[in-house]
């Protein structure tokens, strides 16, 4: 084998290669390969969102490298990669560094690496096992990565020791000053004990109760990963948490700055693997964050080793198009004071980040003399960023949730209204934030500050569309928050219905346009078809108790229903007693039934989509029958049992049936006294003796029909004492 070959710029060194693979992925690798072969960075996501598969994901997404494109990095940095896969991290550090030396045991995972990263000339790749590359390693490196590969300590080195030993045996390759960036999973984080499955033995609570002597990765908590730095006389280190994991790292918190209240929403997805839902990670992590307990069991760590950087908190925006993908750190300036960076992270975004300054100078004319101060926004062009002051104080988003915990609706909607009178100063003025949300309002006292105005425009928005853009947006992350009726508020703003739908459209053409019809991250989770399963013994099973509202999905692909392998879905009704569910659908699937409720109701199909079409508008023929219920009209019916069945027939070949498929289904229900629905579905069945029940077609399905049971509903007309 020839010693020495390149691909592109990239040099792979097989000097110490055995000739086997001792780590690999399996045949998946091969197609990473063709990927890389046939296609450019830029279409890797379009890649990613075809093929709906998690190695690929896992592989290719530019979300990957956020872990260390934050870091700081001199142009002049070499920097040494350990465990270099397939290169999602490669490319980025050798965009930010003068030389990337990178090791790692697969030839084809190298070939991988070379190939998707051959524009680069600053790369070398060794290949073959760490230990026999390590000696002829130079010893003047600026930075050593181990980003998912510390926990491997044990197959790279072996010995009693190898965590300390394959340490040291690093640090003989650092310069002075020079610094070690590990990133692993916390073995104690939330989500092990919420019910994901340890990620590299693919087991639950494997991590929690201790690896056993034969495993082959071991994570650790932080006092483990602190007592091995310590062993091995390491006492400069620096601990910042990537959330929610640092595979797809959106926020990263350090001791210095920890989350606030309501900061981590984003908890229940897994990609790799399905997982359990044992309690709400997101109320657990807040009650942690009050008790400054957050660091113990952030579900990942990244350690810097030696020195320690100014950035204390870093945010990513790149799920989008190029012209809007953006960083926000806080930092500590040279004086010792907190200040917020915005960096590009494209060329095409220096604009947009650049045109900030216009809009801090638009809004400040605007608010000149009203209620809302204006963050100051300065650009730094030898930086390359725009910089704001900290701002002391409680976002308003904090505040309302403050309410809603205690149950206390007049401090919410007083906070509202005052909200609402601030931002109507100067209502005709041509400069409009779109985005001035709760979250963006910081206060401190009487003084209510805008921190971030980064979709303003030099037009008019009308107060009122603001107002409710806010509160979309704030009942949109949490559903606790839809526990106050907005109906008054729309009312006093003079917001209609059909007002309301154009506002929810324009936001979906928003959200397009700053992504580029880009697939979000909930988006791909749910392609890949994982599951989050709600064990029978706490949602209630078939034998346990459960409550009457709990929604139950079965799904006939070929072989009937089975109660093994039913679930419970994750969505609950709100307090409108509405419920939306989207149920992932296969090719092989016959039919979908829902079980709405375990209680005599009436329920009416309020919306139904099939592969984001609605079903009244497809013609697709989705055979629609209440198993055990009368139709009341087009859109509902009554259940007299206390396991109403609702089946949505797949058989149609107009359906355009696809690998994987989306039934959207939103239903109102409600729940009713036994003899009400015994008297409902008599004289139903009496109004019609003949006439057998046949399914209802899809085309026939939204119609306005059941409009004014709907309402007389939402208007709890159905009260117990009025059936009685």
């Amino acid at each position: 084998m020839q010693e020495v070959i390149k691909i592109g710029g990239v040099s792979l060194n097989f000097k110490h290669y055995s000739g086997v693979d001792l780590y690999s992925d399996g045949s998946i690798e091969n197609d990473l390969l063709e990927i890389v072969k046939k296609y450019k960075k830029e279409e890797y996501q379009q890649v990613i969102e075809e093929r709906n598969n998690w190695p690929i994901m896992y592989h290719l997404s530019d979300q990957r490298a956020n872990i260390v494109e934050w870091i700081p990095m001199d142009k002049h940095a070499k920097v040494l990669e350990v465990g270099s896969g397939c290169g999602a991290i490669t490319g980025m550090l050798a965009s930010k560094a003068k030389e990337v030396v990178a090791c790692d045991l697969s030839r084809r995972r190298s070939e991988i690496n070379a190939t998707r990263n051959a524009d680069c000339d600053n790369v070398t790749i060794h290949v073959g096992n760490f230990r026999d590359i390590e000696p002829d390693l130079p010893k003047d490196f600026d930075y050593i990565f181990l980003i998912g590969v510390f926990e491997y300590g044990q197959g790279y080195i072996g010995t009693d020791s190898p965590y300390e030993k394959f340490l040291r045996m690093l640090k003989r390759h650092l310069k002075k000053g020079g610094r070690i960036v590990i990133a692993i999973e916390n073995r104690l984080g939330l989500k092990y004990f919420a019910g994901c499955k340890e990620d590299h033995l693919g087991s639950y609570f494997t991590g929690i109760e201790g690896y056993s002597p034969d495993s082959v990765a071991r994570t650790f908590s932080r006092n483990g990963l602190i007592n091995i730095f310590k062993k091995c006389g390491i006492n400069e280190y620096h601990f910042y948490y990537p959330y929610p994991d640092y595979k797809f790292m959106t926020l990263l918190h350090s001791d210095s700055y920890t989350p606030k209240f309501g900061d981590l929403q984003d908890n229940v997805r897994n990609f790799d693997q399905d997982r359990l839902v044992l309690f709400n990670e997101k109320r657990a992590y807040e009650d942690l964050v009050r008790e400054d307990m957050y660091q113990e069991f952030a579900n990942s760590f990244e350690v810097i080793l030696g020195p320690g950087f100014d950035t204390i908190y870093s945010k990513y925006s790149n799920d989008r198009v190029d012209e809007f993908k953006i960083r926000t750190d806080i930092a500590i300036d040279r004086a010792g004071r907190r200040v917020i960076r915005k960096f590009p992270l494209t060329e095409a975004a220096k604009e947009h980040v650049f045109g900030i300054r216009d809009a801090y100078l638009g809004l400040k004319q605007k608010f000149q003399g009203g209620d809302f101060e204006i963050n100051d926004c300065q650009i730094d062009e030898k930086m390359g960023c725009a910089i704001f002051s900290f701002v002391n104080g409680v976002p308003l988003a904090s505040l309302l949730d403050e309410c809603v915990d205690r149950d206390d609706p007049d401090g919410f909607y007083a906070l509202v209204n005052e909200y609402i009178k601030r931002i109507r100063y100067k209502e005709d003025y041509p400069v409009s934030d779109y985005d001035l949300i709760f979250s963006n309002v910081m206060v401190n006292g009487p003084i209510w500050t805008i921190i971030d105005y980064e979709w303003t425009y030099g037009k008019c928005i009308p107060a009122k569309e603001q107002v409710w853009r806010a509160l979309y947006c704030y009942r949109l992350e949490d559903r606790k928050r839809e526990k106050f009726d907005l109906k008054p508020l729309y009312k006093e703003i003079g917001i209609t219905e059909d007002e309301i739908k154009d506002l929810l459209e324009e936001e979906y053409q928003f959200q397009k346009y700053v992504t580029g019809n880009r697939k979000s991250m909930v988006e791909l989770w749910k392609a890949l078809g994982r599951k989050t399963i709600v064990p029978k013994e706490l949602q209630g099973g078939a034998e346990a108790a459960r409550p009457d509202d709990c929604v139950q999905i079965y799904l006939d692909e070929g072989n009937g229903y089975s109660e093994d392998d039913s679930f419970f879905p994750e969505e609950t009704y709100d307090d409108n007693n509405t419920i939306t569910l989207d149920l992932r659908v296969s090719d092989d699937c016959r039919i979908v039934r829902v079980d709405p409720a375990f209680a005599p109701c009436i329920v009416t199909i309020k919306d139904a989509k099939w592969n984001g079409k609605p079903i009244s508008d497809t013609g697709c023929d989705i055979d629609i029958h209440p198993v055990n219920g009368q139709w009341i009209s087009d859109d509902t019916f009554v259940f007299n049992s206390d396991d109403p069945n609702i089946e949505f027939g797949l058989s149609s070949q107009k359906l355009n049936m696809q690998s994987r498929n989306h039934l959207e289904l939103s239903l109102l229900t409600t729940l009713i006294p036994r003899n009400a629905a015994d008297a409902l579905a008599n004289s139903l069945h009496e109004e019609e003796p003949a006439a057998p029940q046949q399914p209802k077609k899809g085309k026939n399905l939204i119609k306005k029909i059941g409009k004014k049971i709907i309402e007389k509903r939402e208007e709890r007309m159905y009260k117990d004492e009025e059936w009685d």
